[in-house]
């Protein structure tokens, strides 16, 4: 059974024009030790996305 993570919660406001707009952002909050595992497996999936796109800089 996996445990229940906890979130980290940011809210920012801002005003363009007329509107008001709330951008709400949630982090996971992980261990060190898993938070370094995501890290790494983020970083490799960017890695496989962007080495896709390198050779065609023109």
């Amino acid at each position: 059974m996996q445990a229940q993570v906890k979130y980290e919660s940011e809210i920012k406001t801002a005003v363009l024009g007329d509107r008001t707009i709330t951008v709400k952002n949630v982090t996971p909050i992980y261990p060190p030790q898993e938070r370094d595992k995501r890290s790494r497996e983020v970083e490799r999936r960017l890695f496989d996305v962007f080495v896709k796109y390198a050779g065609q800089r023109g």
